[in-house]
């Protein structure tokens, strides 16, 4: 086995793992009542409005080793050997990454119109992941501008973090929070698409292994937020006017992320 199918491999592991180890620690704090037979698809979900520190750990490490692969003379050597174990086996460049960031949110949304509902309704789910890449494409966009770190390719210096894997991950941690009361497998499917991801993003030779850990860090922290603001969002949204109608949609056009919003009253 050589050097970077090693490294590829342990990257693999500690990333599975410790969001493995997330799943079960976040508990269960969702009173679920089902709705009216009339519309079997909505969900209520009044869910205790702050954050479990618990959920918090896994990213925060992953950021912070993110971070010190800037600076950190150990952790630099790894990116740059890393790189050099891929240039020495010349992987196919191919752009599935591009869409594979986006596959555990479009399974969720699929399930859902399949009849496998998940903790909210289809609405609901919108308006949270679509917060969830407001809030990624927010930290991630600008720590680029500010950290200015070449890519390994050398074609610009907006590697680090990885903006892929942040959404790849940010997409699994949103598919894992719908399905983890009711489908425990199911839910943590999608961290394997997310890592897809961000191995790929280095085989493409786009990022460093520091920009990936960090993009994955920065993507389960924006999809824990989401899940923390929807309550705000959705009052803000809808207030007690039991007549108003809201239809949240994420989107993705010419490599931008965003998310179109249509009330009616």
């Amino acid at each position: 086995m050589s050097k970077f199918t090693k490294k590829t491999t342990f990257l693999l592991f500690v990333i599975i793992f410790a969001c493995g180890k997330m799943t079960a620690q976040t508990g269960n704090d969702t009173i679920q009542v089902q709705a009216p037979e009339k519309d079997s698809t909505v969900v209520l979900a009044t869910e205790k409005n702050h954050l479990n520190y618990k959920t918090l750990i896994i990213p925060t490490a992953f950021i912070g080793y993110g971070v010190a692969s800037l600076s950190v003379n150990g952790l630099k050597q790894l990116n740059f050997s890393t790189r050099d174990e891929i240039n020495e086996h010349k992987p196919d460049h191919i752009k599935l990454d591009s869409y594979s960031q986006f596959a555990p949110a479009v399974l969720v949304f699929g399930l859902n119109a399949a009849g496998v509902k998940g903790k909210h309704n289809f609405k609901d789910k919108s308006i949270i992941y679509g917060t969830s890449m407001l809030i990624t494409s927010a930290i991630t966009i600008p720590l680029k501008h500010i950290v200015k770190e070449e890519r390994p390719d050398e074609s610009n210096n907006l590697s680090f973090p990885s903006g892929h894997t942040a959404i790849a991950f940010a997409s699994a941690q949103f598919m894992f929070r719908e399905y983890k009361d009711t489908n425990f497998w199911l839910s943590i499917s999608g961290y394997s698409l997310a890592v897809f991801t961000g191995v790929y993003r280095m085989l493409n030779d786009k990022h460093w292994v520091g920009d990936v850990v960090a993009g994955a860090g920065f993507g389960i922290l924006s999809t824990e937020l989401a899940y923390w603001l929807y309550p705000k969002i959705n009052h803000m949204l809808g207030g007690k006017n039991k007549n108003t109608a809201t239809m949240v949609m994420p989107f993705y056009q010419n490599k931008s992320v965003g998310i179109g919003m249509v009330k009616t009253f």
